[in-house]
Parts: C-alpha cells; sequence; structure tokens
C-alpha cells in the first residue's frame, strides 16, 4: 500500500468515525468549520462590554496566533497548564502530521504517538492515531513477530551509569562493508542506548568502541553481558589493557529473562533498523543506526514517563509550539528570531 492509498483508507475511516458522533461530542473540525471557528473567536474576542455565553466559552477555549502571515487557532494561553502553544488542527492536516509524528519517533506505538502529540496539538484524539496505526504496514510488520521472554528479576541501581549491558545483534546475514554485528550498549537507569557497528565479535574491537564511550560519558562500575561471564572478562581484561585507570567488574551470570530490558531494547532496534531500511530503500545499515540510536533514545518510555533526548531537538529549526508543516518556511535565522518573538509574545500575554 502507498502512502496514497494509505491517507484515502485513513480518511474514509475517519468519515465513518466522526459520522457516528454527535457534532457537539466531535473534536475534529472540518477546513471550513475550522476557519469559521477562528472567525468566531477573533470577533468574540474584540468585542466590548457584555458577551454572550457561546462568546464566553471560546473566549476560555482558544486563541489565535498568527505565524508567517497565516492566522492559526491555538488552546487560550491564560487557561492551558501547558507552557507550550498547542495548536488545533483540521481534518485535511491530519494525516501528514500524524505520518511525519509517526516516523519521526521510528514507528513507535500509541503511548509514544499519545506524548509526540499531545505537547503541541490539542484536538487530535487516541481514536485518530489508531485509525492511522491500524494502517501502517510497517507496524503491521512488527506487531507479527513473537515477543520473546519476560522479566523475572530486575536488575537494581539507583544511579546513572552504575550498571550497563553490552549486547550483540547478529547481523551477518545482511552483512554491509564487512560489518556484521551491532553492539547494542545500554545503561540500566535510563535505558539510555548506544550504538556501534562491528565487523567481529572479537574482544579487542568491542573494547576499543566502548572506550569511545567511556571517555564521553565515563565508564560503569559494573558491566552485564548475556554472552556470558567469559565474554564480559575478557573485554574487561581488554579494557584494562587500553585504558589502565578504569575499574570495571563483571555482573553476576542471570538467566537471559532476566535481561529482559536489552532484550526489549534489542528488539527495537531491529525494529527501528528494519524500517528505516525500507523508508530509505538502503542496505547500509551501519550508517543507519546512528538514526536508529536518536528514534530509540527520544521516543517515549512507559515505564520512566519521559524521553531521554528531548523530542523538540528532533528538527534543527524546530521552534517549541511551531508546527511542522511551516518549518518550511524557515531560511535564515531572522525567521527563526522572529517567531521566537511572536510567540514568547503569546506566552506572555
Amino acid at each position: 500500500m502507498n502512502l496514497n492509498e494509505m491517507r484515502q483508507k485513513f480518511y474514509n475511516a475517519l468519515f465513518d468515525l466522526l459520522k457516528n458522533k454527535r457534532e457537539d461530542n466531535r473534536s475534529c473540525l472540518n477546513k471550513e468549520e475550522y476557519t469559521l471557528r477562528l472567525q468566531e473567536v477573533k470577533i468574540a474576542k474584540e468585542k466590548i462590554g457584555k458577551i454572550s455565553a457561546k462568546d464566553y466559552r471560546y473566549i476560555r477555549k482558544y486563541d489565535v496566533l498568527t505565524l508567517n502571515g497565516k492566522e492559526r487557532l491555538i488552546k487560550s494561553i491564560s487557561n492551558d497548564l501547558e507552557s507550550d502553544v498547542r495548536y488545533y488542527v483540521s481534518n485535511d492536516e491530519l494525516f501528514d502530521i500524524l505520518h511525519e509524528s509517526h516516523i519521526a519517533i521510528g514507528h513507535g506505538g500509541r503511548d509514544r504517538m499519545i506524548y509526540e502529540l499531545k505537547t503541541k496539538y490539542c484536538n487530535i484524539t487516541k481514536e485518530i492515531i489508531m485509525i492511522y496505526l491500524s494502517l501502517c504496514m510497517h507496524c503491521e510488520k512488527k506487531s507479527s513477530n513473537p515477543k520473546r521472554g519476560l522479566v523475572s528479576k530486575p536488575i537494581l541501581h539507583n544511579a546513572f551509569n552504575s550498571r550497563a549491558q553490552v549486547d550483540l545483534i547478529d547481523m551477518q546475514s545482511q552483512s554491509f562493508n564487512e560489518f556484521k554485528f551491532i553492539m547494542n550498549y545500554q545503561d540500566h537507569l535510563t535505558k539510555f542506548v548506544l550504538l556501534r557497528p562491528l565487523k567481529s565479535k572479537r574482544a579487542e574491537e568491542i573494547a576499543f568502541n566502548l572506550i569511545d564511550i567511556y571517555t564521553t560519558f565515563g565508564a560503569p562500575a559494573i558491566l552485564h553481558s548475556d554472552n556470558g561471564r567469559e565474554f564480559v572478562n575478557t573485554i574487561i581484561t581488554e579494557l584494562n589493557v587500553m585504558w589502565g585507570n578504569v575499574k570495571i567488574v563483571h555482573g553476576k551470570p542471570r538467566h537471559s529473562q532476566s535481561q529482559g530490558s536489552v532484550e526489549r531494547a534489542n528488539r527495537d532496534v531491529e525494529d527501528i533498523l528494519a524500517t528505516w531500511m525500507a523508508e530509505n530503500n538502503s542496505k547500509d545499515w551501519p550508517s543507519g543506526i546512528k538514526f536508529v540510536q536518536f528514534r530509540k533514545n527520544r521516543a517515549f518510555h512507559s515505564v520512566r514517563g519521559d524521553v531521554w533526548v528531548s523530542c523538540k531537538t528532533w528538527r534543527c529549526v524546530e521552534i517549541v509550539g511551531f508546527p511542522f508543516n511551516e518549518t518550511a518556511n524557515l531560511n535564515q535565522e531572522e525567521d527563526i528570531e522572529d517567531i521566537d518573538n511572536i510567540l514568547n509574545g503569546a506566552l506572555n500575554l
């Protein structure tokens, strides 16, 4: 199914959803309703003296913000507990917003989509998100993969970089430029992952890549691996040879199911990487894992209840509260400063 077919099916399903809802119980606005609502809000805000109950509701619920000469309907600044500007969108914008956000989070599921969208848009419901997700072919392929293993006994930790795990993802069936493995390094507390392409499973190569990580973030006190005690001991020996000042000990041997966190991270990495390769029509996964790492770390984590990498860093020119489909008009630093001044003025009302 190509993008146009997916778009058509989405709007057909959306039409079926909306026709069964009362008009006063719908968050969606078609283009005509959006324009009319925006004009009604402007009129209500310009009235002086006694206003109607309808005008009062509009003033409490909506505001109007002008960006790049285009008027946008937003959630009332004075009554919104969020610090960022949040936009109302019309139905014809929905698919592009959902599709762009879904790709940005590496084809994440419902919870990640909700987290991604709720900070910027205020009338995209869970029902609408589920319609989109049901049409994504990449997600359908992921959901058909069996889930392996359950967490039986979690590893306890209370500080960043106190414990870490190194694991290998076998890519020998898709080797590229002699790279055959992915090293997945994960901090247990934050679930932050770092990915490196490997040409072999030799301890020297793994240790070399770990040194690169440790000289950036610092070394953990304890290192775990599902590949066995001897494997970790060999790596630690190599690390001590390369960097005599660091002292790392191996963790207790554990059943692989007790290391469920990194196993789930491996599956996420494989799923996001497969999607990246399909989207870019590329077999160059050693280059792709840089983007996979970023998508993985910026995704909403249901246990932590947050993201490690702020979603606001995903686009270099993306500004807090600035809808993605408007960024095409930004070309110079002055453009960003103008938008910043508008948004800051709105938030200080």
